[in-house]
């Protein structure tokens, strides 16, 4: 059946429909109140003229249908096939920045609690996004100090011969080895945190409340008193953040501007009346997206506008909100679009309160949206005319992307050079608040690894790097960047681990993918837009680093060679090797040098060997004459 037939036999009811292509992939997924008319307005001529609408219908070759109940299951069954498929043709969520969770891991023996930017199913407890992103930082901080639930990334299935330092410094309780805890211990803490993570700080005084007093009659005095200063950080915490709310408090702005085929869009996230961050999304080839206009009608004969405002945001806020945990109650917007209000419903329902989507046309709610409308515009000439941000900005960027817990100012990258496992070496390299910092480079000769081992081979070198480090007490650098995959990384993190330093920021990068590994995040590697500055940025130190372990090879090669050529000579040993490098500056200089040059280093018999070693093929001087006169005679 071709394709047209097919249309036919679609049936008249709301649904998805996926236009696919002669390989079979889906390249675009639309949705419809009406799925035969709207899949067969596509081939009425009139459409045609739209270029990306024509390139879509000549690459489409098959269409397949799921029929829903209502317009509201249409919406969420497209999001989900789209984010599954990401087909060409569709407007995609492209996001600069992810806000963090509160990740509480529920399936293990000794559950742990760390900042997290993607949300797996996995099943663990989040809690998110904050914003701004620090606040994550802040919660987990808190939950270390309070209840001393670690979020360390080693094994926690079994034991180690001594806690880390976060254990001396009462920010554990030590789970990491025998005896420091009880399992009924453990997942009282941990009982305690999943309490004030989902704000139950009501029922958390209660159940401390009436631990401290069956502590207190038990006479364990020292117990009390850790209940009681638990109390307290509680009240103060609630204390703090009880603030004077009202109905739409909680919103999020929208304000976009477009030229030539690219858009930035700007979003202000408003919690108790107060923007606290904005969030930033750019798209460059919309030129080559289809934006339909819902239910588009067969007999429009003029090729639609450019840019479909209202479209574009009806896609984005499908993906944006139909899968978050948090969405606030409104929402405002600059312009409309014919799913608002299916949406609103949808939101509403899913999220067990009532979400509104309104676009306001004057006052102070017209005037947020025009303020993000501004700041769209200088984050559109920032990214598409001036195209360079800030180190600040670069900084910043990375500590969001690799989730570091602070602002990244010095980053060690380590990498391996050999050939076949002959002269292994490895190199770090340096970046410092900006820069390269060719100063504080080191080259590494491996000592204890032979063959073409890499793994063996980072393990050693990042063991002696941080031995020393911390034998001569000097501050860890901000991140630890590995030139490899996940093999390198593991190798790194074992040393990291012998040596008890586990919370330090560890990643690396693989060559061929330009995969980002992060350790503790390993089966979620991030990938980077080509035109991200984070990427650049990692990617000059990662070649940085492969550029002077390279170097380094190559002279260690060159020695090599130098040395075995000399003593290859008959009459030089060791000693009269290193008496003619120092005397002549180099193997060129002694290749150059004469017999009487070289007696004033060695006997006349052993200079007349190298000068005989160096020259063998050379012509004699009286066979060089007959050849100089043989020539002048031919002129």
């Amino acid at each position: 059946m071709d394709l047209l037939a097919k249309i036919r036999t679609i049936p008249t009811e709301a649904g998805v429909y996926l236009y696919k292509n002669a390989e079979g992939e889906v390249i675009y997924v639309g949705k419809a109140k009406n799925l035969r008319s709207r899949v067969s307005s596509y081939f009425h001529e009139g459409r045609w003229e739209d270029a990306k609408t024509g390139t879509l219908v000549r690459e489409a070759v098959d269409v397949d249908y799921i029929v829903v109940a209502n317009n509201k299951e249409a919406l969420a069954l497209e999001n989900n096939l789209i984010k599954q498929r990401k087909p060409r043709f569709n407007i995609l969520l492209r996001d600069d920045k992810t806000y963090p969770y509160v990740k509480l891991t529920q399936g293990e023996k000794w559950p742990r609690v760390y900042v997290t930017r993607r949300l797996r199913k996995d099943g663990s407890a989040y809690f998110g996004p904050y914003f701004p992103a620090n606040l994550a930082y802040r919660i987990v901080e808190l939950i270390h100090r309070t209840f001393l639930i670690p979020g360390c990334k080693i094994d926690l299935s079994h034991y180690y011969a001594r806690p880390c330092l976060q254990f001396y410094l009462k920010r554990c309780l030590g789970p990491c080895v025998e005896g420091l805890t009880t399992p009924e211990a453990y997942k009282e803490a941990v009982r305690d945190t999943q309490m004030f993570l989902e704000g139950h700080t009501a029922d958390l005084e209660k159940s401390l409340h009436q631990r401290m007093d069956e502590a207190a009659q038990s006479e364990n005095y020292e117990r009390a008193a850790k209940f009681r200063d638990l109390l307290i950080t509680i009240s103060q915490l609630r204390e703090k953040q009880r603030i004077a709310s009202t109905e739409n408090d909680d919103a999020d702005v929208f304000g976009y501007h477009y030229e030539n085929g690219m858009l930035a869009v700007n979003l202000f996230h408003m919690r108790a009346g107060k923007i606290v961050d904005r969030r930033e999304f750019f798209w460059e080839d919309l030129n080559e997206l289809l934006i339909e206009t819902d239910e588009a009608k067969p007999e429009e004969q003029n090729p639609p506008p450019p840019f479909h405002a209202g479209a574009f945001f009806s896609a984005l806020l499908k993906q944006l909100y139909i899968d978050q945990q948090y969405v606030p109650r409104v929402i405002y917007l600059p312009v409309d679009f014919p799913d608002r209000d299916t949406l609103a419903a949808l939101l509403s329902e899913r999220r067990g309160h009532r979400v509104e989507i309104t676009v306001p046309q004057r006052g102070d709610k017209r005037s947020l949206v025009d303020l993000a409308g501004q700041n769209a515009r200088q984050s559109f000439d920032q990214r598409f005319r001036v195209m360079q941000p800030s180190q600040r900005a670069i900084q910043e960027a990375l500590q969001d992307t690799l989730t570091l817990p602070d602002l990244p100012r010095r980053i060690e990258c380590f990498d391996i050079s050999h050939i076949q496992g002959t002269e292994t070496v490895a190199s770090m390299v340096v970046w410092e608040n900006g820069a390269m910092k060719k100063s504080d480079y080191r080259k590494f000769r491996i000592k204890t690894v032979g063959g073409v081992d890499d793994f063996a081979s980072m393990r050693e070198v990042v063991t002696r790097r941080y031995r020393r480090i911390a034998e001569e007490k000097q501050p860890m650098p901000s991140l630890i960047l590995i030139d490899g995959g996940l093999g390198q990384l593991h190798a790194a993190a074992q040393a990291l681990e012998e040596l008890g330093l586990t919370s330090q920021p560890l990643a690396s990068i693989a060559k061929r993918e330009e995969l980002i590994y992060l350790y503790g995040q390993k089966d979620d590697p991030i990938v980077l837009e080509r035109r991200s500055p984070v990427l650049h940025l990692i990617q000059k130190i990662r070649n940085e680093s492969h550029r002077f372990a390279i170097t380094y090879h190559r002279k260690r090669r060159e020695m090599r060679d130098r040395d075995s050529e000399l003593l290859a000579i008959p009459g030089v040993g060791a000693r009269t090797r290193t008496r003619l490098l120092q005397h002549f500056g180099s193997l060129r200089g002694i290749e150059q040098a004469g017999v009487e040059a070289l007696k004033a280093v060695v006997p006349r018999k052993t200079a007349e060997m190298i000068h005989a070693h160096f020259h063998a093929s050379a012509p004699s001087p009286s066979s060089a004459q007959d050849d100089q006169s043989t020539y002048r005679g031919s002129v």
